[in-house]
Formats: C-alpha cells, structure tokens, sequence
C-alpha cells in the first residue's frame, strides 16, 4: 500500500492518494480544494490507474474537487447516502462556504461493513455518524490503518456544532473504533492539525470539545 498525502485548501485539509503496489490501481480519498492539479501530476507521474473517489463525508473542504477530477479521469464516485445529497448539492448542509462548488451524483452508495476492493488491497467502510450524519471512516484490516476523516484526530474528535451533525451518535462510532486494534495507524482529514499521521489508534470519550 502506499499514500500519499495533500493537504490543500483554506483549512489544508488532507486528500490522499491511495494505490495498490501490484496493480497500480488508485483511489482518491477526500479531494480537498486546490488538490486535482497536484493529484493528476502524482497519478501520471507513478503511472497509476485512478479507479475511485472514496469520501469520508461531504463537507466542501472535503468534496471541492471530486468534479476536477472527473473532468481527468472517469472515477467512481462513492459515499454514504446520509450524505450525497450535500454532494449533489453543495450547501445544503448550511454549512458556511465562500467557494463555488460543482454537485455531483455519486456512483456507489456505501454501507457498514462493505468491503471496497482496490487491486489487492480492500477497504471496510465502517459508519461513524456524528460530525455529519454519513460519515464514514476506511479500514485495511490487513495493513491495519483507518482513514478516519473528520471524526478522530489526534487527541480529538470532529466538530459536533455544525448545522448537520449529530453528538449523541458520535460516541458510539467512538465506540466502534474503539474496538479496532490498538496499534491501527491513524489517517485524519487533519484539520484542526496539519498532522496527517496520529500514530496508533486513541479513542477518547471525553466530551470537551
């Protein structure tokens, strides 16, 4: 497996490239604004085969540039059905946005405990309501490491004061993940840290945020 990481946009949000050694095959994991010029050039650059969009959720800073992308590559396009509407329709999560932002219609809705397969690698979807109600994190069971989007970063969790989210579901996705093993390497969208990497999986139930 390698990644690849972009942090781009306003809040340098992290957009990864993930690809399979073997196949080539690429996956794009949340494409933040201003991250589709730089990710074309690695994805020509290695000679991969971009295949998916996987998205955590769908605040802007997170989906901003899935239509650059598709304007390159034909990639599918796959997300929570809590979510899509805000794809479809960027904005009416009410969340506040001062960039423009092209909709666009998913091609997979994804599901607790689907498995996403890319080249020899597949990633769980494991369902984390709480900072939006679709989010969703990824897991490689085997290459044990959680892209978890907004909904842990190191020492923290995803704001639960925006329009969309819901707090009493956060912390049982907490739960959820807490039961990953404890040595799962951490990916997060970053902000509120440039950070990309947590390190091992810590899960607090703290409620100070």
């Amino acid at each position: 497996m390698t990644i690849q990481v972009f942090p781009s946009g306003p809040f340098e949000t992290n957009a990864y490239v993930l690809s399979c050694p073997i196949t080539k095959d690429a996956a794009i994991i949340d494409p933040a604004p201003d991250s589709a010029p730089r990710i074309i050039q690695y994805l020509q650059t290695f000679q991969l085969e971009p295949q998916l969009i996987l998205l955590t959720h769908s605040h802007w800073d997170h989906i901003a540039d899935v239509h650059a992308l598709l304007k390159s590559y034909p990639f599918k396009v796959l997300i929570h059905p809590n979510d899509a509407p805000n794809l479809e329709h960027p904005g009416t999560d009410k969340l506040p946005c001062w960039i423009s932002i092209v909709g666009v219609k998913p091609d997979v809705l994804i599901h607790d405990g689907d498995l996403i397969p890319l080249g020899s690698l597949k990633l769980k979807v494991i369902e984390t309501p709480g900072h939006t109600p679709g989010c969703v994190c990824f897991y490689e069971e085997e290459k044990n490491i959680l892209f978890s989007g907004d909904t842990l970063f190191k020492g923290t969790i995803g704001n639960l004061s925006f329009p969309t989210a819901v707090p009493d579901l956060m912390w049982k996705s907490l739960d959820k993940l807490a039961k990953l093993p404890a040595a799962t390497q951490v990916f997060s969208g970053a902000w509120p840290f440039n950070d990309y990497r947590t390190g091992k999986l810590a899960v607090s139930r703290k409620r100070n945020f």
